[in-house]
């Protein structure tokens, strides 16, 4: 069994949401014009670092998504264009990221064995120099600043911690590209601890025992002002309402394809 970020986040959030995304096929409908955006943003950086046109790379990606998304207040689809356009000259701009052999060290694949036997597999969007320091880096494309404060806040990232436990890169950073009028670029560093590592070692190895265990009991998050259950896209299964269902996922046959690449999140 090859387990990923994306499947360990999503059974500590909610063991029976695992199940129907991993064993019953219910996969979120992708339809938010976030996530899509993302993916080409993404696109677009590898085509900066490989000596290609971006803007003409992001075009391109996001074309194919101009009709039947869905925005946030105040976005369509030329505007998000527009937008991304910035961030990537804003980005060029900077000149604070330096990425050698690209090909080699964009979206590079990470496999560890784990003691089930079983493997845990990651893909790291970059690892190269910020400031003239080699870190492994995230991207993100997002609509609000991150939170700097307080100060070290980003060491507990658990994506990070976990990226640098696969890999044994301790120099970690967040590149978060934030969509805004004015286009805003944060680099967010931090420095992933030995113990931390070694804790992030013991909590997949019980998460995966426990998964393997069939254990998936539901942890339901709703308790004003946080609620974890209306933005999930199973929360209709969880009610016993298909037509709430219907509209954020569809079945696929058997068990789904696992999600090993981590979506990008608004």
């Amino acid at each position: 069994m090859t387990y990923s970020y994306t499947q360990i986040s999503q059974y500590l959030r909610c063991p029976r949401s695992y199940r129907y995304r991993y064993l019953d096929g219910w996969k979120e409908k992708d339809s938010k014009a976030s996530l899509c955006f993302g993916r080409c943003f993404e696109k677009a950086l590898a085509a900066l670092f490989q000596g290609e046109d971006p803007g003409a790379v992001l075009f391109k990606e996001w074309e194919v998504y101009r009709e039947h998304r869905e925005y946030s207040k105040g976005d369509d689809w030329e505007r998000v264009l527009r937008q991304g356009i910035g961030l990537l000259e804003r980005f060029a701009q900077d000149n604070r990221i330096c990425i050698r052999q690209p090909q080699r060290n964009t979206q590079k694949k990470i496999l560890r064995s784990l003691p089930n036997g079983g493997e845990f597999v990651a893909y790291i969007d970059a690892i190269g120099f910020l400031d003239g320091t080699q870190r492994l880096l995230e991207w993100k494309t997002t609509s609000a600043r991150y939170p700097e404060q307080p100060e070290s806040l980003t060491t507990l990232d658990l994506q990070l911690v976990c990226y640098s436990w696969i890999s044994g890169i301790s120099e970690v950073a967040i590149v978060a590209f934030v969509r805004k009028r004015m286009p805003e670029i944060q680099y967010l560093t931090a420095s992933i601890s030995e113990e931390q590592r070694r804790e992030f070692g013991q909590l997949v190895e019980a998460t995966v025992g426990q998964i393997e265990a069939a254990q998936f009991l539901p942890r339901p998050g709703i308790r004003f002002p946080q609620n974890g259950c209306v933005s999930c896209a199973h929360l209709g299964l969880c009610l016993g309402n298909q037509s709430l269902a219907d509209t954020k996922i569809i079945r696929q046959p058997g068990a789904s394809d696992l999600d090993w690449l981590d979506v990008l999140d608004d």
